[in-house]
């Protein structure tokens, strides 16, 4: 049986980056707080810490042990809050990982099923590179994962990818950058600014390549990894960017830009990663099937 105060002493050890200020914070002598650790360590048969002098840091095996403690801990606190209330509301935790590619619009209208569902949901939504999210749906900390690509191949972490659609993209730009440009679209991009997805996007080398087959040449002027930077950037009129035609009308109302053209010869996808390969969660099934039937059914 785990010991949970060792546990927790770990945790703090961790968090506080030494034995002398976590101890300070448990109000331990560290003495006490360094034998408690080298029993936790020797009951798991791990080390859990490099030392060196008084550096601390966490080994591969430290860290996995920290991953499963935050959650472990987590859930004890959402176990309190739930009988502190009586245990009349009762609710799943659904985590959501969501690549900071993925325009925010697109993942609020694939996500919103999830608090439809019959049984109560909290949905808890984090952002951040793909990489690093399926890291985290390794170890559980993620039931699934919003991505424009699919798992890299030759990951060695267990998933699978479910598409949920595509859309073609929409060329927009701030009013008075969109009254500049001349002739007719695509023409009428040369030599204009340009905003670009970060190297993290699917579409960071498809759109160049497009432009190239186009003969058209666009100027750099900035590279986005967060979509919604991106678009405050262009609805400041630092440059043209490119929308999914799916959320279009939403980052017009939203960001007060104009669609200057539109092809279907650059696409954006979106795909659903889980753990298995069969969606057996209802939210997640909720999500697929709406994208399936909603978002992308009438998307270009």
């Amino acid at each position: 049986m785990l010991n949970f105060k060792h546990l927790h002493y770990f945790a703090s050890i961790a968090r506080e980056g030494g034995i002398i200020r976590a101890a300070e914070r448990l109000h331990l002598a560290p003495q006490t707080l360094s034998g408690q650790l080298s029993q936790f360590e020797e009951r798991l048969g791990v080390a859990l810490f490099n030392r060196t002098g008084r550096r601390m840091e966490l080994t591969p095996a430290g860290k996995l042990a920290l991953s499963y403690a935050e959650e472990i801990f987590q859930t004890g606190a959402e176990l309190e809050e739930m009988l502190r209330q009586g245990g009349e509301e009762r609710f799943v935790t659904f985590r959501v990982g969501i690549s900071d590619v993925v325009p925010k619009f697109v993942a609020h209208r694939l996500l919103a099923p999830v608090l439809d569902q019959p049984e109560a949901v909290r949905l808890v939504c984090q952002e951040d590179r793909l990489e690093r999210l399926l890291a985290e749906m390794a170890i559980h900390r993620l039931d699934m994962v919003l991505a424009d690509r699919p798992m890299p191949p030759g990951t060695e972490i267990k998933g699978y990818s479910h598409p949920l659609g595509e859309s073609a993209v929409a060329f927009v730009a701030a009013p008075a950058l969109a009254r500049k440009l001349k002739g007719r679209f695509p023409g009428n991009l040369e030599g204009e600014p340009l905003l670009l997805p970060g190297k993290d996007s699917a579409l960071h080398g498809a759109l160049p390549r497009w432009l190239e087959r186009q003969g058209i040449r666009m100027r750099i002027v900035g590279e986005f990894d967060d979509s919604a930077l991106m678009k405050a950037f262009g609805e400041g009129g630092a440059g043209v960017f490119i929308a999914a035609t799916a959320s279009l009308p939403d980052i017009v109302a939203h960001y007060r830009v104009e669609q200057i053209g539109a092809t279907e010869e650059i696409r954006e996808r979106f795909f659903l990663i889980s753990p298995e390969r069969r969606l057996t969660h209802p939210a997640a099934r909720a999500v697929s099937e709406h994208a399936r039937a909603g978002l992308f059914a009438a998307a270009g």
